[in-house]
């Protein structure tokens, strides 16, 4: 009889705990918006590439211990030279990318397909500069690059999907609900 009790205790502490868990759980201040969903994915990834790499991963406010170590920080963030993707504007100017680096692992990890990422995503921030180049209208280079708004988006939805899942299985550095 003993026993049973104490089984049955235990079964109800122990539900009442997995309850708990699960409340607690849920998001106590308001949701990110998907801009800053995918960015605290970004942050989460970054971190973890540069704390794999030895290196600790900056924050605003903090100063690197010399330039030696600001410049290995860069780096591993950011890539070395030479960047391997490019892509020319509509007006001329190039824009270039590194695929090595703990952003790009980033972004790959996000997006699935870096390269078409930089790609479509170069083109879609840059539609109204090339609609003041070309003198034309916003509507017309939209209708231009139909193609790569309707990967953008696709690609987009592909982050924000995995940006969810992580951030639901990691600690946030932000401090942010998802």
């Amino acid at each position: 009889m003993i026993h049973r009790t104490r089984v049955r205790t235990l079964a109800l502490v122990t539900g009442a705990l997995l309850l708990a868990g699960c409340a607690s759980n849920r998001p106590t201040g308001p949701a990110r918006s998907p801009d800053d969903t995918v960015r605290a994915a970004q942050l989460v990834l970054a971190d973890h590439c540069l704390t794999d790499r030895g290196l600790t991963p900056p924050r605003p406010g903090q100063r690197a211990q010399s330039p030696a170590d600001e410049e290995r920080v860069a780096d591993a963030l950011f890539g070395r030279p030479p960047a391997e993707l490019s892509l020319t504007l509509a007006n001329g100017i190039p824009v270039r990318a590194h695929t090595d680096g703990c952003l790009a692992a980033a972004q790959r990890t996000l997006y699935g397909d870096q390269k078409r990422w930089f790609q479509v995503s170069t083109v879609v921030n840059n539609l109204k500069p090339e609609a003041a180049w070309r003198h034309t209208s916003l509507a017309a280079v939209r209708e231009r690059h139909r193609a790569d708004l309707t990967t953008w988006r696709r690609l987009r939805a592909h982050a924000l999907d995995v940006s969810a899942r992580i951030l639901r299985t990691t600690p946030d550095p932000t401090g942010g609900t998802p």
